[in-house]
């Protein structure tokens, strides 16, 4: 009389398995003591929302019947800040800003599709870069001090937070609705978020925390 199960399923391609042991869980002594490191760090400025306003007049080649879609982005090429009203810090010849201009430079770019003139013809694609640049008056840089100092001097950078733009977009000359256009005309408000920041060395308290292997570790006294 046979011992196999008829209903037994034999794997068509068996591999090498093993049992895997279980491993002992002991928590880790964690010691506590006060420490006052130094970290260099960027420190945030400031952080503003720029309104830049800019026109610009787009050409398309081939003319255009329809806009189908527009995908945008900006880039950043500067963010620099420069003070133009200081306190002293003590009697160092170190300066606290309190009144600096951010001058902004950038492009928004447009990635157009559209559809020309020809019947069943595919979709047209331009990439335009509408720059831009402008400065505003920082009045208050409440978020971290800013020191300067003309021996030696830690720049400050930006970096781009947010962007929402506000546009129309219309050709300049009153077109059949079947004909063409050869350029779009765009009226953009861009809302830009930039953060602002400078490397700065700081004094911080904080805990250090030690982490005491078991009894027995290399290095580790009975």
């Amino acid at each position: 009389m046979s011992n196999i199960n008829p209903n037994q399923v034999t794997p068509a391609c068996p591999v090498i398995s093993s049992e895997q042991i279980p491993l002992t869980v002991e928590p880790t002594t964690i010691i506590s003591q006060a420490a006052v490191p130094t970290f260099k760090v960027p420190v945030v400025l400031v952080e503003p929302t720029l309104q830049i306003v800019v026109e610009a007049n787009i050409p398309l080649n081939p003319p255009a019947t329809e806009i189908k879609r527009v995908v945008k982005n900006v880039f950043l090429n500067q963010v620099k800040l420069v003070p133009v009203a200081f306190t002293r810090i003590g009697t160092t010849d170190f300066f606290n800003v309190t009144r600096a201009k951010l001058f902004v430079g950038g492009f928004i770019r447009k990635n157009i599709e559209y559809a020309s003139a020809a019947c069943s013809g595919a979709l047209q694609d331009t990439i335009a870069d509408v720059p831009f640049t402008g400065f505003a008056d920082i009045t208050r840089l409440d978020k971290n001090f800013f020191q300067n100092l003309v021996k030696y001097n830690e720049q400050p950078f930006g970096e781009l937070v947010a962007a929402n733009f506000y546009e129309l977009d219309f050709s300049p000359v009153i077109a059949t609705p079947e004909g063409t256009f050869s350029s779009l005309t765009e009226k953009i408000v861009l809302d830009l978020t930039v953060k602002v920041l400078q490397t700065q060395q700081l004094l911080i308290t904080a805990t250090q925390q030690i982490a005491i292997p078991p009894a027995g570790t290399v290095g580790c006294e009975e």
